[in-house]
């Protein structure tokens, strides 16, 4: 176990680690303002020496990055660990020699999101809470279901009714308590907020559980590792409420601090214009977002008015020499299908928005085709198969005969010279 105290983002103050405190006590604010003030930090006290050893290797090498007094509170799933692929017809599509996909979509509920519900619910444990609560527009939700399910803990998910049917029949099947609001996903994290005050049920909202940054850090270390600490140029993350982002920000920003590797890569973060808060803050050089009322996109896992990690994520990022971009609904939607085709790896919206990002900066000239590149796929398509879709021509159908057959192979061999 790494030995940590909790900061606050904004005061800089340390607290000793309290199972009850999730938000800096002077820098909190009330619900209803549009980000999260006084989110706290994990700060490890005791820098590992080295890097941990690279998947697929034993995950036990992590502990020493890991606020947990007990490996044995891990829920028994195999969480993070996934490949980092060299993706060579996609380099060649792309021209470009140095880009890596990093795979989430291996994770047991097929999300990164699993990596941060692992170690909530590790702490949980380690509290003696059994029932966890979170608001999520899905990933979130299927990720705590998943680990809950395995723990022997109990997860209720406050989720949007509109939230895509995949990921809903996830969370039933795993055991949870679905609770869908008919609003937004804004609504349903305040609500979810007010559950856990009144019910004492233990709180993985994002950005307002720490530990849900400390575990997303992981897939940092794990690129890191991967790449024996020659970091790439960039890593493109799609971004949300901002606790992704500031996850990998913080790794790889926690291990050039240890000097464990030589550089610290630079986060590009891609969000659809439709739900493009951190990018508009970026643009116009705020330290805090103004809410988009109305949010929407195809990439609902990246759908919110009002990011609550966005002041910190904004931080990291600018501590990286980041940079955002905003992509449309139909650079998303012709990235799926475009990802899939050229890696094997079928990507939900969300996830596809970091190719659609970075074909944008590329023909923005905002990175050379001679940068290395690291992409976060971050779920996967079997998530959304509706949305994958849309972009895909109807599958012909043919009488059931020779005839017919022998007409489609000529069209294919026509088509296909």
């Amino acid at each position: 176990m790494a030995r940590f105290q909790l900061k606050c983002t904004e005061c800089h103050q340390n607290f000793p680690e309290n199972p009850d405190l999730l938000l800096c006590p002077g820098c909190s604010r009330e619900s209803g303002h549009p980000s999260l003030y006084g989110v706290l930090e994990i700060e490890i006290l005791d820098p590992p020496s080295r890097l941990p050893a690279a998947p697929p290797a034993d995950s036990g090498s992590l502990m020493a990055f890991l606020p947990i007094s007990d490996p044995s509170s891990l829920a028994p799933l195999a969480v993070g660990g996934t490949p980092l692929l060299p993706v060579p017809r996609l380099r060649e599509k792309m021209q470009m020699s140095r880009i890596w996909l990093k795979d989430d979509t291996r994770n047991p509920s097929a999300s990164t999101k699993d990596r941060a519900s692992l170690l909530v619910a590790a702490k949980a444990l380690e509290y003696g809470k059994k029932i966890i609560a979170t608001a999520s527009t899905g990933n979130a939700a299927t990720a705590l279901s998943a680990i809950c399910a395995a723990s022997g803990q109990q997860a209720v998910v406050f989720v949007p009714a509109a939230a895509p049917p995949a990921k809903l029949i996830q969370m039933q099947s795993y055991g949870a308590r679905i609770i869908a609001v008919d609003g937004s996903y804004d609504e349903a994290f305040e609500l979810c907020n007010a559950a856990c005050r009144e019910f004492g049920w233990y709180n993985r909202n994002t950005a307002m559980n720490p530990f849900t940054t400390e575990g997303k850090k992981t897939a940092a270390l794990e690129i890191a590792a991967q790449l024996s600490g020659e970091m790439p140029d960039f890593v493109v993350v799609p971004a949300g409420d901002g606790v992704i982002t500031s996850g990998i920000a913080k790794g790889f920003a926690e291990l050039e601090s240890w000097g464990l590797i030589s550089k610290n890569p630079r986060i590009l973060i891609v969000q659809p214009e439709g739900s493009s808060a951190l990018i508009r803050a970026l643009e116009d050089e705020n330290e805090d977002i103004r809410p988009q009322p109305g949010a929407t996109s195809v990439a609902d896992s990246l759908v919110v008015e009002a990011p609550r990690n966005s002041r910190w994520a904004l931080k990291l990022i600018r501590g990286s020499r980041g940079i955002g971009l905003s992509v449309s609904e139909e650079e998303i939607l012709h990235s799926i299908p475009k990802l899939a085709s050229l890696t094997g790896v079928f990507a939900e919206p969300a996830a596809a928005t970091a190719l659609a990002g970075l074909e944008k900066a590329i023909r923005l000239g905002i990175l050379s085709r001679e940068n290395s590149v690291v992409l976060m796929v971050t779920g996967s398509g079997l998530k959304d198969v509706a949305a994958a879709g849309k972009t895909l021509p109807e599958i012909e159908k043919i009488a059931p005969g020779q005839e017919g057959l022998d007409r489609l192979v000529r069209d294919s061999i026509r088509i296909l010279g």
